[in-house]
Order: C-alpha cells, then structure tokens, then sequence
C-alpha cells in the first residue's frame, strides 16, 4: 500500500490560516486557539505521529481520545477496509445487513462478559450511550416490569458524550450548563474517586459511602420510575479513578434487588485498555447493558455499540431506533480485523504485563515529587495527580497540569490534561523502551514547570 511522505501540497501557514476560516474547534477556547494555534498533523507510524511542521511525537495517549489502541498506520487493518468497501461498502440498515456485521456481533457477544450477546452498532460512543439508555427505558415498559419508568441516575463528574440524552447523563467538561434543560429524568450521585473526596475519608470508605448514595436516590425518586444507572466502570474525570472491586459488585446488588438495569459505559476501557477485553472482567460484573467504541475499531472507522442479554433485547417488539451508519460493512471489517490482532499478537495480556512494569516506572520516576501527589492506573491508562500541598491535597488552581502537559509535548512525548492530573494511555503495541521514553519526558516535564513555578 503506498504511503505519502508529504501527503499535503499546502504550506503550514496556508493550512493554519483555512482551519481558523472553516473549521470549529470544540472543547478548544477562542483564546487558547489563538495563542497556541490548532495542532496539525500529516502522517503516523506506530506509536509516533508527525505534524506538517516536520516534528516527531512519541503519542502516549492512543491519538488524544485514547482511541487508537493499534497506533498508526496498521497495513493490515487498512487493507480489510479496502477490501470490504471494493466489495460492499454499506448497505443501509434495520433489517439490511453484511457479513461482516453479523460476524462482528458474534465475536462481540464470545468477547463481552457473562451473557451478554445481543448487539447494535452505531458510530461512536454518545450514540451508544443515547442507544442504551433508550433500550434501558424501553425495556422497562415493554417487558411490564416497570412500564412507566423513564429515570436514570448518574455520578458526579460522569462523562457519557456530548449528544442531548448522553449529555443528560453527563456531569464532567463544560458541555452541560449551556443546553440547559436537558432531558429530564436524570439525578446524580457520588461516584468513588481516588486520593481526594469531598468527605475526606479513605477511598475505600468513600467508594461505600457512592454506593449507599445510589440506594437512597433510587429510594427517593421512587423505584418504580427508575429505568436505569449508567456509569463508567473507571471514571475520566481528573484522571483513571479505579474503586475497590467491592463498590461495582455493592452497585449489581442493588440494581438487581430495585430492578434497576446497570448500564456500564465501557467506551474507554473497552478492547484492552485496561489489560481486560473490558473492564467490568477485572470488577468481576455482569452488566445487564454495556457501551463501548473508540478502541472497537482502534480508531481506524467510526463504530460503536451497545450489548444486551437476549431476555432483554428478545422482550422489545421492534427497538424504535436507528442510525444510518449502524453496522456499516467497512466499518466492521475494520473491528474484525484489530480484534483478530489483538487476539493474534496476544495484546491483551501484554497490556497487563506492561501496564504493571509502567506504573511501576512512573512511580519510581514521580511519587517522591513534592508536586506529585498520587500516580495511579491500569493497563495501558494511567494519571498522575499533580498538588501544590501533599498535606492537604489540593488541586493546582492555576495552569501547571497543563503547562507539565505542554512542556512533555516539547519533549517529543503526547500526554494528555485531564482536570487535576494528566494521563497516559499508550497504544497497546506501545513497546518498554517507549514507555521509559514517555517515563523519562514526563518526569523531566515535572521537574521543569516545578522549577519554573518555584516549587521544586
């Protein structure tokens, strides 16, 4: 397949000046943009990306949305595009399907914990969430179970997509105030978080403390109107937020005693991420719905979906929902082909071994930092929370997350800002003389914005 070495005849500064005429930059503030200027990017290779300025990165965050689990420019993933969208490209959707569609549905339910085995696709990750919560409500009155509830609780600080009824479920980014109402029906409750909560209390006994938060709300909003909990099974918000094992199997007890369907939003930590083909593997639960993306295609298609049991999906007459692209042919011949290398090259498991031997490194490299507070993580994802005060945990006010962040970027290395830390999530085929690479930049990062800010 060939490849170009300068895939645009355009000059930076033309390239620049067309993406401030025509393109909107979301997430991005009008100053910020004008004073650090969009990032461009012309060709990848691996786990390293160039932008049309020539420089070279070691992307330690899978393409920032932590996406793209196979790095770039994968040859074989590529080619089963080609070869499907030659053949078939996409034939529409409800009852239309391809073989690639149904061969990828199977192979999701063999993956997918316990019995979960009915799917649908659709493009990405709020398209999953805004499907599930629909099958969720649906569900509910279909089956006669609960046919008047419409409810769903959420957590604070949850991140579930930016579409209306994701956004509805959704308490982290400033993406909310602005569409208000949202639609109603939604409340939120504490959600475990490491190193610092608003009661001041171990994690352990915090992470108790959400799961009784959860049983009271359902209690107060009256179990028969509530359809459903969503949550990520690690939070985002200000960096990997790992609770005990014991708080996700606390939430299964109670959504199953209150019929409640637990939907678990594993778009991030979908695919290996965690070192688990999902991570409701490592808590040890049984989602009754479960959301995933972003890494289902390693970046390389749009796709998403949203997995059921079958007395769940069997008990709906006709789902009344769609998506254009649902089960796009190509799409899925892209998912086929990364599931089939990372089953092949064992990925899986050597993002576990990996991501033992990198947190291990970053902490040898930052804990003793008198700005790091605490590094935390799983498989290929990890956050170091970064505090002007070890003694009372608080939160930089002030640039610095981001300036550690801009300053690993001159390095040579991609990390990313996420609230009070930053973050790393590695392509999976990430190798250990990278990640000391990443390890090495993100310290040296530390120290340097620490000295500059008089805090080292």
């Amino acid at each position: 397949m060939d490849t170009l070495e300068n895939p645009t005849s355009n000059s930076c500064d033309d390239l620049t000046e067309l993406a401030f005429r025509h393109c909107i930059f979301p997430m991005v503030s009008t100053a910020e943009l004008h004073r650090e200027g969009p990032v461009i990017f012309a060709h990848g290779s691996g786990t390293h990306i160039t932008d049309i300025k020539g420089r070279e990165y070691l992307d330690m965050m899978s393409s920032h949305t932590r996406a793209n689990s196979l790095g770039y420019g994968n040859l074989e993933v590529a080619q089963a595009m080609l070869d499907q969208a030659k053949r078939l490209h996409y034939v529409g959707t409800a009852q239309y399907l391809t073989e690639p569609s149904i061969k990828l549905a199977a192979k999701l339910a063999e993956l997918s914990p316990g019995r979960l085995s009915k799917c649908m696709f659709v493009s990405g990750g709020s398209e999953a969430v805004e499907t599930a919560l629909k099958l969720a409500k649906q569900y509910q009155r279909e089956s006669g179970l609960k046919p008047r509830a419409f409810k769903t609780i959420s957590r604070w600080n949850a991140y579930h997509g930016a579409t209306m009824g994701a956004l509805s479920v959704t308490d982290w980014l400033p993406v909310r105030e602005v569409f208000d109402p949202r639609v109603p029906g939604h409340s939120f409750v504490a959600g475990p978080t490491c190193y610092r909560n608003a009661y001041g209390v171990s994690d352990e006994e915090f992470a108790e403390i959400c799961a009784q938060h959860l049983e009271r709300q359902i209690q107060l909003e009256g179990p028969e109107w509530v359809a459903a909990f969503i949550g990520e099974p690690i939070m985002q918000a200000n960096g990997v937020q790992i609770p005990a094992k014991s708080y996700w199997q606390r939430v299964r007890d109670i959504c199953t005693q209150y019929g409640v369907l637990m939907i678990v939003d594993e778009i991030i930590t979908g695919f290996g991420r965690t070192g688990y083909w999902f991570a409701s593997e490592y808590f040890e639960i049984e989602p009754d719905i479960m959301t995933t993306a972003k890494a289902f295609s390693a970046g390389y298609a749009p796709l998403g979906a949203v997995i059921t049991r079958c007395e769940i999906a069997d008990a709906i007459p006709m789902f009344r929902h769609v998506h254009t692209f649902s089960g796009h042919a190509t799409a899925c011949a892209a998912a086929n082909r990364v599931i089939a290398i990372k089953e092949r090259d064992n990925l899986i498991a050597r993002a576990k071994a990996n991501g033992e031997y990198l947190q291990e490194a970053l902490k040898s490299a930052l804990s003793s930092h008198p700005i790091v507070g605490q590094v935390r993580g799983i498989g290929h994802w990890h956050a170091v929370d970064l505090t002007p005060d070890k003694c009372t945990k608080a939160p930089f006010a002030d640039d610095t997350v981001k300036a550690v962040v801009k300053r690993t970027r001159e390095l040579g290395v991609i990390v990313g800002a996420i609230g009070t830390a930053f973050e790393m999530a590695p392509p999976l085929i990430a190798t250990r003389a990278e990640l000391d690479q990443a390890v090495e930049a993100c310290s040296q990062a530390v120290h340097d914005v620490a000295r500059e800010h008089g805090l080292d």
